[in-house]
């Protein structure tokens, strides 16, 4: 936003709307926003910082004025409050050839006394900030973003190019546009004000909305294809438990007529006439055990699948119900049906403290402190995190990762650990995956120039290191190869 349109719009405000009181302020990390008082549809300024400085004119049921809202510091409130509420605009202060706007408020104190505040705003891209001075009295420290000096920059030199655009254009009603007298600054129709808040809805969708929609249906067709993952793994499951049933019946048969059946290989023949291959190798006896214990085990996890599966028909229910209620609006990122251990939905409740705790902390930090120990890539919905040294390795194997997790590692090359991440559970994970994560090992390695090479895959329950063992070894209890070419 140009130095001249700051100006005018501020002008054209205090000109149109008068010396109205702020009623609310709030400050987030990239924003400060002040709602006024005495009007029945509630309009508020909000000073952008980031992702680019601008000044806005919404009106405060807006989603974007309300996600702005929603990530202001709790004491924002406590510390800008004070100074702020029920101060009224009495000037607009600025240079056309510098992105600098203080606005003068003056408020009445405890005292009886008025007093008079500065706001002042400097929309650089890069050194955006904004500051409160008192022009009489003594304000504590209040700023946001970049500091800068108290006074108002001093303009040298040339006009900048802006304010040379705006001379082109309006001539000699250059002081009328400056004053927020010539709507036509800003495209649209009707007056200045009245385009000015469309300007600004339009870029609070760009900037704040369209994003923040877009990671949000990201993070639904991410669960969506978690959600059918899950679906097929346990139909897969299913399948080979059921196939596992009908031994049982003929464990039964073997049992009954063991008498004489025992010892026998290859195939045994009922006194009814069925016959009942064996495996290859064991005994009537042993085969009639192995099968019992089958089908006691398919028992089992049929049962467990049962629960399951009802509690992935609760979750899609609750992610069907929500985005029914949440159709054509701005939701925030939906949560999962499942609770983690430890936790609950009764008063007081919060993250289970511990290992879990340790491992939230230990996923965004690296060893030193100094950032992420690790890359994070997604493979058909399932995410691959890369280490990025040896001291990170081990914090991505031995801290972040879950046992149940995906471990791969080039054979005899020093190289990055990776890891598929596996919250599900799943016993076993789509080949593809595995392949392109083998590949991503591979060419982070001292392997990239080769040719094909092995990779080894196991999980991360299999995986120790000894004391004593340099940063990155580890001991391997049991893997499967799986040679491929590196590729980035």
């Amino acid at each position: 936003m140009d130095a001249p349109l700051i100006l005018a719009l501020g002008r054209a405000w205090l000109r149109e709307r008068g010396e109205i009181p702020v009623e609310v302020v709030w400050v987030s990390n990239r924003a400060l926003g002040l709602r006024w008082a005495g009007r029945k549809a509630a309009e508020g300024w909000v000073l952008l910082l980031q992702p680019k400085p601008e000044l806005w004119l919404l009106d405060t049921a807006h989603p974007a004025w309300v996600r702005l809202q929603a990530e202001a510091t709790r004491d924002s409130g406590k510390l800008w409050g004070p100074w702020f509420q029920g101060a009224r605009l009495r000037a607009v202060e600025g240079d056309p050839r510098e992105r600098w706007m203080g606005l003068s408020f003056q408020r009445r104190a405890i005292t009886g006394r008025l007093e008079t505040l500065r706001l002042a705003y400097q929309a650089i891209p890069g050194r955006a900030g904004i500051r409160v001075d008192g022009q009489d009295v003594q304000v504590p420290r209040l700023g946001l973003g970049s500091p800068f000096p108290l006074a108002a920059p001093e303009p040298a030199g040339e006009d900048p190019p802006p304010l040379r655009r705006w001379r082109e254009r309006w001539g000699a009603d250059i002081d009328r546009a400056l004053a927020g007298e010539i709507p036509e600054v800003l495209e649209g129709e009707g007056g200045l004000l009245t385009r000015h808040r469309v300007w600004s809805e339009a870029r609070a969708e760009a900037l704040i909305l369209g994003p923040a929609k877009a990671a949000v249906e990201r993070t639904r067709q991410a669960e969506a294809a978690r959600l059918e993952r899950l679906g097929l793994a346990l139909a897969r499951d299913r399948a080979r438990h059921q196939a596992s049933l009908p031994l049982k019946r003929q464990a039964q048969q073997i049992s009954a007529e063991l008498y004489r059946l025992k010892g026998a290989t290859r195939e045994v023949v009922l006194l009814d006439g069925t016959r009942i291959p064996l495996p290859e190798g064991a005994q009537a006896e042993d085969a009639a055990q192995a099968w019992f214990a089958a089908a006691k085990k398919a028992e089992r996890g049929l049962a467990r699948l049962h629960e399951l599966e009802a509690e992935l028909a609760r979750e899609r229910a609750a992610w069907a119900k929500r985005a029914e209620r949440e159709a054509g609006g701005l939701a925030p990122e939906p949560p999962s049906a499942r609770q983690p251990k430890g936790q609950g939905a009764g008063k007081g409740s919060g993250p289970a403290k511990g290992k879990g705790t340790k491992r939230m902390q230990a996923e965004n930090k690296r060893k030193d402190g100094k950032g992420a120990a690790f890359r994070s890539v997604m493979v058909d919905g399932f995410e691959v995190l890369i280490g990025k040294g040896d001291a990170e390795n081990d914090q991505l194997t031995f801290k972040v990762a879950d046992n149940t997790d995906f471990w791969l590692h080039v054979a005899s090359v020093p190289g990055s650990h990776v890891v598929i991440r596996n919250p599900d559970k799943l016993s076993e994970l789509p080949r593809t995956v595995i392949e392109r994560a083998a590949e991503l090992a591979a060419y982070h390695s001292k392997a990239r120039e080769g040719g094909k090479v092995e990779v080894h895959l196991a999980r991360i329950a299999d995986i120790s290191k000894p004391r004593g063992y340099a940063p990155g070894k580890v001991i391997l209890k049991k893997w499967t190869g799986i040679r491929v070419y590196p590729k980035p």
